[in-house]
């Protein structure tokens, strides 16, 4: 209720210049104007916003000195979800021969937004075609067409918008235009096209150099085709990219390797990651890789060391098997329960966060389904985490 009495401020503002304006103009009316004013001021003040919509509706009649009005009134009805009646306002405003050059642009920039949260995203993209090629507006709008090539999935044209929109705003777009190559490359992948899809990959990273995702595809296709030095190779790069990452991809990288026989090096890999990225993930794999050469003493005596380092309730929890599984374990019950506790909880654990608006999921997007913003999502950290 408070967010929408900010938003009538300016509209009641706009109206009272209005009011005061006719009135001088027309002394004979602008008393009953001015009485229409403040009943509309009452109605705000008193929290009752529909009335005071009403109010200021009414009386405002459209001409050269009321469109900011009745812009202001249209972006609020879609503000509230009236998208019909903000429709009627800004085509009416349209149809008005009286309006300047930029009045109009302006008018059609509002329409259009209507009929994009109205959902009518062919007659969306074409007012804001028209808002760019009339060079007016020409930011908001792009943004606007941007928005509707995501949800069509056209990436080709998402592209093209956010190049220019790189260029009309100067706000960098590199790591959103990557994205649209990582989309447009999955598409070719999955028809098949895998040299299409290579270069769209190549394209990626040629923008975004930090382009995780790019190596992450790369490794995947590579892997799949049996291109196993290239797989790893695409997938090693990631330490360098962003190595919080490197959980993501440990199984894809560890079969790549394995199928080249080089176990041993990829034991070495892991030793290498940075302090910083040695999260449960990598701890856990190494773990493993130490018990197949070592056998199980080994493995435990390694996990308990690397658990001073980097806790985490996985690592604590692989650590509660290993003894599970040893004939020495003196209370072997309160163990099980200990690890049945543990299991459950991270059964339904979030592995990933947005960084944007905190959304949370098990699994990886690219796009986060919360706040739209594309690369934000990221494994969790610390001790319930990585």
């Amino acid at each position: 209720m408070h967010d929408l009495l900010w938003l009538l401020l300016p509209v009641a503002a706009l109206t009272g210049w209005w009011t005061g304006r006719r009135g001088r103009q027309n002394q004979a009316g602008g008393g009953l104007l001015r009485r229409d004013y403040f009943q509309g001021l009452n109605f705000l003040l008193n929290e009752q916003p529909d009335k005071a919509i009403e109010v200021f509706t009414r009386m405002v009649q459209v001409d050269s000195d009321t469109v900011e009005t009745h812009l202001a009134l249209g972006s609020l009805f879609r503000r509230r979800g009236e998208v019909e009646r903000a429709i009627r306002i800004h085509q009416n405003l349209i149809a008005r021969p009286t309006l300047s050059r930029d009045q109009r642009t302006y008018a059609l920039l509002e329409l259009g937004e209507d009929y994009l949260r109205a959902g009518l995203l062919d007659r969306a993209e074409s007012l804001f075609q028209e808002v760019v090629d009339l060079n007016a507006h020409v930011e908001p709008a792009l943004r606007s067409l941007l928005e509707i090539y995501q949800q069509e999935k056209e990436w080709a044209r998402a592209i093209e918008v956010a190049e220019r929109l790189e260029q009309t705003s100067g706000s960098p777009m590199r790591l959103v235009i990557a994205q649209f190559h990582c989309e447009q490359a999955e598409i070719e992948r999955d028809r098949g096209e895998i040299n299409t899809a290579r270069q769209c990959l190549r394209r990626a990273l040629t923008i975004d150099p930090a382009c995780v995702r790019a190596s992450m595809l790369i490794g995947e296709l590579e892997r799949s085709l049996g291109n196993h030095d290239s797989a790893v190779l695409a997938l090693t790069r990631i330490t360098q990219q962003d190595p919080e990452f490197l959980p993501v991809v440990l199984d894809t990288l560890g079969d790549s390797y394995a199928a080249l026989g080089r176990e041993q090096d990829f034991e070495a890999f892991l030793a290498a990651v940075p302090e910083s990225a040695q999260g449960a993930s990598v701890i856990l794999r190494q773990t493993e890789l130490r018990r197949q050469r070592d056998g199980d003493v080994a493995a435990q005596a390694f996990l308990v060391e690397a658990l001073r380092r980097h806790p985490s309730v996985r690592g604590l929890d692989r650590l509660i098997e290993f003894n599970l599984q040893s004939a020495e374990t003196p209370q072997p019950t309160e163990l099980a329960v200990l690890h049945d506790l543990f299991s459950r909880l991270l059964q339904d654990k979030a592995m990933y966060a947005c960084h944007q608006c905190g959304f949370s999921a098990r699994s990886l997007h690219w796009q986060c389904p919360g706040c739209r913003s594309w690369a934000s999502i990221r494994p969790i950290r610390g001790v319930e985490g990585e």
